[in-house]
This record gives C-alpha cells, sequence and structure tokens, in this order.
C-alpha cells in the first residue's frame, strides 16, 4: 500500500498546473441552444408581420409626458433620507473588510442600485426622480430659488454620454471596480460632480439633460405599465417622449452596447479574438487595452448597425421626413431591448448577490448585529450548478431578450404609423430597422449560450 502512496504522491508532483475554470453555464451549453436562437429571432419577426397587421395605433392615445414640478415636501424628505442612506453606505463600507462580498458599499452600488432599482423603473416608472438624494438637498439649499446658470443649449445630452462612458469603463474594463477604497472615491467624486451641477443649473435640466442616470432611468421608466393615467402597455410611455438630438441618440445607442458587451468580453469568441486562453485567464489589467478597443468598438458597431437600418429604410420609402428626426424617435424603440439585456445579464449574478446583500444589511456595521435576521444565512449558488437550475435561469432569460424585442418592434411601429404614410411606405421605412432587431435578438441568445469564464 505505501509504495502506490508514493507513487500517487510522485505523480502528483510532477503534475503541470491544471487547467480548469468555473461556469454557471456548464448545463447552459448542453442544451439545444441552436433551436433557442431560431426560435427566438423567428419569434421577433413574427412579431414584425403581426404588428403591421394591427391597427394603426398599436398602443392607443399617447399623452403628453409629465413636466418637471417642483418637488413636494414628501419628495423633498424622501430624498434627503436617501441622501442619509447613501452616507450611512460609506461609512459601513469604509468600515468594513474589503471584500465585495462582504462590504455594503459595493454590494449597494453594483446590486441594490445598478441591478435591482434600475429594474424596478420599468415596472413602476421614474422612482429615481423621487429617490435621487440630489432634488431634496438642492431644494434644501435653494429654498425656490432659480439656478444661477442657464443650462446650454448645445451642450444636448454630451454630458452624459462622456459621463456614462467613464462609468462604463470603469465597470467592465479597470481592474477592481468592486475595491472599497476604490469605489469610494469614484462614488464621492460623482456625487460631489453632480450635487455642483444640479445647483448650478437645477435638477430639471442636469438630471434630465447632463446626469446619465437620471436620463437613462427616466427613460426606462416611461417604458413602465405604469403611467400617469394608470395601467397601459409596457412601451406606451416611450412614445410620449420628445424626439432626441444626436447626442441623445448616441447615449441610448452607448448604454445598450455597453450592456451587450459586458457578456460578449467574458465570452471565449472575445478573448480568442485578442489571443487569451480562456482556460488561463490573465486577468482583467493584462486586457484594459483591448476591453477599451472592445468598448468602444460595440458602441460603434450598434451605432452603425441603427443608422444603416434607418437609412436603408429612410431611403427605400423616398425620404420622406427629416432623417435626423426620425433617428431620434425610433431610437427610444431600442429600450425595452436594453431592459431586456439588463434583467438577463445580470439576473444569475443577482441571484448570489442579494443574498450577500441581505447578510451585510443585517450587520451593517460589522458589530455582531442581526437587524434582518440573515446575518447566519449560508449564501448557495447551488442553483446554478444544477440542470434544473440552469435551465429555469436561461429561459427566464431568453424569454425576457425574445419579449423586449418584441415590445421595441411594437414601438418603432407605432412611432412611424404617427407620421401618417401610407401602410405601404411605413413598412418600407420600418422594415430593415425590423430585420436589425432580429439579428440584434439572435445576438443576444447567442451571448446568453455561448462559451463563457463568468
Amino acid at each position: 500500500m505505501w509504495r502506490g502512496a508514493l507513487a500517487l504522491i510522485c505523480l502528483l508532483a510532477g503534475a503541470g498546473p491544471a487547467l480548469a475554470h468555473a461556469s454557471g453555464r456548464g448545463f447552459v451549453m448542453l442544451l439545444p441552444t441552436n433551436y433557442v436562437i431560431a426560435g427566438g429571432a423567428l419569434a421577433v419577426l413574427a412579431s414584425f408581420i403581426a404588428v403591421s397587421l394591427l391597427p394603426r395605433r398599436v398602443f392607443g392615445e399617447r399623452h403628453a409626458e409629465p413636466a418637471m414640478v417642483a418637488p413636494s415636501g414628501l419628495a423633498v424628505a424622501v430624498s434627503l433620507l436617501c441622501a442619509l442612506a447613501i452616507a450611512f453606505i460609506f461609512v459601513s463600507g469604509l468600515r468594513g473588510p474589503n471584500d465585495p462580498a462582504e462590504n455594503l458599499l459595493p454590494l449597494s452600488v453594483w446590486t441594490l442600485w445598478w441591478v435591482v432599482i434600475v429594474l424596478l423603473h420599468p415596472l413602476f416608472g421614474n422612482l429615481w426622480g423621487v429617490l435621487n438624494p440630489f432634488t431634496g438637498i438642492n431644494a434644501v439649499l435653494m429654498r425656490g430659488r432659480a439656478p444661477p446658470l442657464s443650462y446650454p443649449d448645445g451642450a444636448g445630452y454630451w454630458p452624459a454620454v462622456l459621463i456614462f462612458f467613464a462609468f462604463a469603463w470603469f465597470q467592465l474594463v479597470y481592474p477592481a471596480p468592486e475595491d472599497r477604497d476604490v469605489l469610494a472615491r469614484v462614488l464621492a467624486v460623482y456625487l460631489l460632480f453632480t450635487m455642483l451641477a444640479v445647483l448650478l443649473f437645477g435638477p430639471g435640466c442636469w438630471l434630465r439633460r447632463g446626469d446619465p442616470f437620471g436620463v437613462f432611468l427616466h427613460q426606462l421608466g416611461a417604458a413602465a405599465p405604469r403611467g400617469a393615467k394608470g395601467l397601459r402597455l409596457p412601451g406606451a410611455g416611450l412614445l410620449a417622449l420628445p424626439p432626441l438630438p444626436l447626442s441623445g441618440t448616441l447615449f441610448v445607442l452607448l448604454t445598450l452596447s455597453s450592456i451587450s458587451f459586458d457578456g460578449f468580453a467574458n465570452t471565449f469568441f472575445w478573448l480568442g479574438l485578442i489571443g487569451v486562453n480562456p482556460l488561463d485567464h490573465p486577468g482583467r489589467t493584462a486586457l484594459m487595452g483591448a476591453n477599451t478597443t472592445g468598448l468602444l468598438l460595440s458602441f460603434v458597431l450598434l451605432a452603425g448597425l441603427f443608422f444603416g437600418a434607418v437609412l436603408a429604410g429612410w431611403l427605400w420609402s423616398g425620404r420622406r421626413g427629416d432623417f435626423a428626426q426620425l433617428c431620434g424617435r425610433l431610437v427610444y424603440s431600442l429600450i425595452p431591448i436594453s431592459i431586456a439585456y439588463h434583467f438577463a445579464h445580470y439576473l444569475g449574478d443577482t441571484l448570489v448577490n442579494v443574498q450577500y446583500l441581505a447578510v451585510s444589511l443585517s450587520d451593517p456595521l460589522h458589530t455582531g448585529a442581526n437587524l434582518l435576521g440573515f446575518a447566519d444565512h449560508r449564501v448557495t449558488a447551488s442553483f446554478l450548478n444544477t440542470a434544473s437550475g440552469t435551465f429555469a435561469i436561461f429561459s427566464a432569460q431568453t424569454a425576457a431578450v425574445v419579449l423586449g424585442h418584441v415590445i421595441g418592434v411594437a414601438v418603432a411601429h407605432a412611432m412611424l404609423a404617427e407620421t401618417g404614410s401610407p401602410k405601404g411606405e411605413a413598412l418600407r421605412l420600418e422594415a430593415p430597422l425590423a430585420i436589425a432587431m432580429v439579428a440584434y435578438t439572435a445576438f443576444g441568445l447567442w451571448l446568453l449560450a455561448a462559451p463563457s469564464i463568468a
């Protein structure tokens, strides 16, 4: 027996490093994903054919977008409470360990805010308009006085574009976006800068045009099935939004392309393109240059696809109407797709991270408290490693992506119907964009099924 044990020890001592990785998609890759991708794309194509046969007003009468009004006393109080909550999260984060799974700061930013709160907007409307900490502080400091500066008309949405790109780069390219100290500094700079801009230009202007998250969440909230006049079809509120200028159109394209690249950057396909062995990943630091290029390239490619599809339809239909204004309207049809991708991309990680968040909230100051009763909860990710759990998650992701594209097709159809064009002309105008959406559906479903490092 001892000879056998000695031989095993010698064998292990001479073995090279094992090349392995853990993935939540082990069971997904055994599914007939090609049929799922084809079926999803055909479903979106069928939706285009179906809406072309429906009455001109798919969503019924549209209502004007509610104007920005001075916040009520309750709204100011809620905003101030949220400001206090953010301050508490800062204190908790700086006192806590630098493990992002145990620190309330990264859990609050990347799970509570960027996933949970963001995804509540397509359900309940623009919650950030009340929850943001800026309007309450502005109301207290300004006391009804007009802002000292006027927002420059030429600025458009360019500040939102630049700030959101910096945010996407920090989240997707920077090596340690969950590091407690780095994240605290970045968040402090953003909060102070935004507060200053709100005081100078007023919350109505800056949060609707200059702040990327105010713009993004306002657009997501417009797609909610609950509006000022009661329930409505999902996506109907997007018809009430005014046409976007070029900067606003590019902003919408940037938000969608960044979430798409987030999934694409982890695929074996992308890693192979940049010469990286996915089973021997060198870490994010070594890939900063390649991923920065990929982030920019994904934005350029999506912008080219969108503008090219709209241009093809505009030319085919006889160049009716203003092309720039047409793009500024039709880009809203991508908002439901952006919502779907946000849900699908973060679903698996969020099911695990909300457990860590509950544990952290139970003892936020690490004093041994158990405020919510979750302090002793053992976080589990076992559902990611079972056939039934993985199939359920993949099914939910697939359904979300297909549904988002179907709603996007319906929104585009309703917007083009408003032009008053003859039906044949409207279909020629819409068809290239619908084909682009079908292709993007296939791409999104491929992302869900592709072998990935995470």
